[in-house]
Formats: structure tokens, C-alpha cells, sequence
């Protein structure tokens, strides 16, 4: 079993900044990809950014130039950095990471709980 703690949403003007961040912890294994989802009530939850065990990343067309995912392989981290916010960007957003306890396993994945991140004047 894995657990995921997320911290850094809150209230920001538009055209402000965040930095969300995701800590793993639990049972010893190997973490894969790792990304950033988003909901608004009555939508689909949505990829935001992705980075793999490599440091590859995606991003969705809405926040390219204006998002930054990277992590700690060490610290087991994720950090979604968010500047120019918009107030389409109101979501709660999520944690995601792709797990397994041996490089043969299996993969499980784990959500973290959410933060909400609110953009308004």
C-alpha cells in the first residue's frame, strides 16, 4: 500500500501563481509515473501533466507554458508548479502515480486525496 499527501492548494488571484506538491510513502517499491489530474464537478477527471521515472513530461494543451511538473525520485515527490493561473483552472486537482513492488509486478496506481485549488478575483 501506498499513501499520498498532497499540500499547496488555496485561494489566488487570477494571474497568480501555486505549487502544489504530492509526497509518497509506505510499502518499499518502485514509482513510476507520477502525474497531476484535475475535476470540476460534473466533468471527467482530466490529465493535467505527466513525468515519468525519466523526466519526461506531457501536458495538457490548456496549461503548456504555464505548468511545470517535476519530482524527487529520492524523496518520492511530485511538485506541480502553476504560474499565470486562470480561473478555468478552478479545480480540485489530484495526485497519480503508477507503483509496483518489484520491476515484475504488476502495476498498481494510487490517487491522492485532492486540493482544491480555487482561481478568483
Amino acid at each position: 500500500q501506498v499513501q499520498l499527501v498532497e499540500t499547496g492548494g488555496g485561494l489566488v488571484q487570477p494571474g497568480g501563481s501555486l505549487r502544489l506538491s504530492c509526497a509518497a510513502s509506505g510499502s518499499i517499491g518502485t514509482i513510476y509515473d507520477m502525474g497531476w489530474y484535475r475535476q470540476v464537478p460534473g466533468k471527467q477527471r482530466e490529465l493535467v501533466a505527466g513525468i515519468t521515472s525519466g523526466g519526461s513530461t506531457n501536458y495538457a494543451d490548456s496549461v503548456k507554458g504555464r505548468f511545470t511538473i517535476s519530482r524527487d525520485n529520492a524523496k518520492n515527490t511530485v511538485t506541480l508548479q502553476m504560474n499565470s493561473l486562470k480561473p478555468e483552472d478552478t479545480a480540485v486537482y489530484y495526485c497519480h502515480i503508477e507503483w509496483r513492488v518489484v520491476i515484475w509486478a504488476s502495476s498498481e496506481y494510487y490517487w491522492g486525496q485532492g486540493t482544491q485549488v480555487t482561481v478568483s478575483s
